[in-house]
């Protein structure tokens, strides 16, 4: 019975991340295909998708468009058209804190400045030895009036939230790792983002 139940165990750990995984891609991209198909349906006043659709157009589109808007806002002519536009997104009320807080998310996983790439283990409580793996987002805090604090943020396992704390800086250490495996490390609890994490498991 025991060969069994490790050649079931072992066919689980093989198709669970693969299946979840392709389901997870397959509904992205059936979402923004179908979402480009509806918007260009809408366009040309049709109930139903245009003859000439074949699946995945709408990616494409989608990656088209956003290659052209971001060559577009390289260009000197039409540069200042595009930060007038972002200027009066983020003076608008109510609009103004989810463009920027928006911006400023998708800024820190792809933009020049990324903010999570600086792990760090914090020391939540002086003289403790228990630590939390965080990453820094802000070194200075001055603009709350703190000195000697820094802003870590704490991403949770197995969730997409997180929690923000303001922490002295000589509780922060730097982790002298890649930010992508520590993230990883994270978000899975402790099980995977680490180069001998297969042989500890084994």
């Amino acid at each position: 019975m025991k060969k069994p139940a490790t050649y079931f165990v072992r066919g689980l750990l093989f198709l669970v991340p693969l299946v979840a995984t392709t389901y997870v891609v397959y509904w992205v991209f059936t979402a923004i295909d179908g979402g480009i198909q509806q918007l260009i349906a809408a366009i040309g006043n049709q109930s139903t998708e245009p003859q000439w659709w074949v699946t995945g157009v709408g990616v494409v589109i989608l990656i088209m468009v956003i290659m052209v808007v971001g060559f577009l806002s390289s260009m000197f002519i039409t540069r200042p058209l595009m930060q007038l536009v972002e200027k009066l997104f983020a003076r608008l009320p109510l609009i103004k804190l989810l463009y920027s807080s928006v911006k400023d998310l998708v800024g820190a996983f792809v933009g020049e400045k990324k903010k999570f790439n600086q792990p760090v283990l914090v020391t939540l409580i002086e003289g403790s030895q228990a630590k939390a793996v965080g990453f820094i987002t802000r070194k200075s805090m001055e603009f709350l009036g703190l000195k000697n604090e820094v802003a870590v943020y704490f991403p949770q396992s197995y969730n997409f939230a997180g929690s923000l704390l303001i922490v002295p800086r000589e509780q922060v250490k730097p982790i002298d790792a890649d930010s992508s495996d520590v993230m990883a490390f994270i978000v899975s609890g402790g099980i995977s983002g680490t180069k001998d994490s297969d042989a500890e498991t084994k």
